[in-house]
């Protein structure tokens, strides 16, 4: 059984349907992000989760218990806000005992626990100090200890890293992967930093206008999109679009509009004519001055119409001469060479069958 079920749960607003007929289930251990733009409805089923909403019908079950008479200080569900909401007028020690004072628990251990919370979160010697002496990664820190200092069975992330900068949050990633693997508590944690999501997370729910899209490994969703959505809200991906043209031996033949016809593995039998996509990742394409010997199945020409340098990487857009925009990627690790192409370059493009990814639309 899993630890934490979400059956057919649905919240409206009025007309809007926030979360639609919603089921999951997440494991005990678990590190589970809800992931999708804003209005998806993750927020919303986050809510239910920790009890400051309630649903309009369906069952949210911890434990095999349904939750849905206890309010949510009677929840063994914490909740971390983007905002910290840490009292400004306590210390740290305070704002982190303040839950354990609400549960009436012996002053004989809040101490010790304390010291456990803080210890976890790497922020000992820190219990004196108040919330305007500490950076936004120990506030963030601190919410967490004063979240965790109950044990609850579930810990609920509502973007807790969404107000810190690029550096401190992938700092903050690496802490959460690390705290959540010591105290072995189940994390749900809402996003919508694909990139935040596929490194944090052993699952993800991509969602979208209150339906779960994909539920899968991170990887799966990166690499195996089920969806358009999908393909296109995680990371960056070529959709190429068109009917299907041939269909054998496990490869799809597509005709995209300005490219021509691009063969794609896939794994289930779909009629010619039907509407497809290829989902291309950029870094699948293998972009040269001129086309060497052993070429792979796909192969076009096109000019570099723009280019992205981002140090690492030069991201190229290429128009070919029907028109189609393809975004190709290149590491920038030639000795010397900050990148390989300037825009006007003359180029050709190709990748294998099995780069691509085939959706049936």
């Amino acid at each position: 059984m899993a630890l934490l079920e979400i059956q057919g749960v649905t919240r409206r607003f009025a007309d809007f349907t926030a979360v639609d007929n919603v089921s999951l289930q997440i494991e005990a251990g678990e590190f589970f992000t809800l992931l999708g733009p804003s209005g998806c409805g993750k927020t919303t089923l986050l809510r239910m989760i920790a009890g400051f909403d309630l649903p309009d019908s369906g069952r949210v079950l911890l434990e095999g218990e349904d939750l849905a008479d206890r309010p949510p200080e009677a929840r063994p569900v914490r909740t971390v806000f983007q905002s910290y909401a840490l009292f400004p007028h306590m210390t740290v020690e305070g704002n982190v005992a303040f839950p354990l004072q609400m549960a009436h628990t012996p002053a004989t251990v809040i101490s010790a626990k304390i010291a456990d919370a803080l210890e976890d979160v790497r922020l000992s010697g820190f219990g004196k100090r108040y919330p305007h002496e500490l950076s936004g990664g120990q506030k963030q820190r601190v919410a967490i200890a004063r979240a965790l200092v109950t044990r609850p069975t579930v810990l609920l992330l509502d973007e807790p890293l969404a107000a810190l900068d690029a550096k401190l949050r992938e700092d903050m990633q690496l802490e959460l992967i690390n705290l959540q693997k010591e105290v072995g508590i189940t994390f749900v944690y809402v996003t919508h930093d694909q990139t935040e999501a596929l490194a944090l997370s052993h699952r993800i729910a991509v969602m979208n206008k209150g339906h779960v899209e994909q539920l899968d490994e991170p990887s799966r969703i990166y690499g195996f999109p089920r969806t358009r959505f999908v393909a296109g809200f995680i990371g960056h991906c070529n959709l190429l679009t068109g009917p299907v043209s041939a269909n054998a031996g496990g490869i799809v033949s597509i005709d995209v509009a300005g490219l021509g016809p691009v063969r794609v593995a896939a794994t289930t039998a779909i009629a010619a004519g039907r509407s497809g996509i290829v989902a291309l990742r950029p870094e699948k394409i293998r972009i040269e001055a001129a086309a060497p010997a052993g070429t792979p199945d796909n192969h076009y020409r096109g000019t570099v119409s723009d280019l992205l340098y981002m140090g690492d990487v030069t991201v190229y857009i290429v128009d070919t001469p029907g028109g189609q925009k393809i975004e190709a990627l290149l590491a920038n690790s030639a000795t010397g060479r900050a990148k390989f192409f300037e825009v006007g370059d003359t180029v050709e493009m190709s990748w294998p069958v099995a780069s691509g990814h085939f959706i049936e639309e």
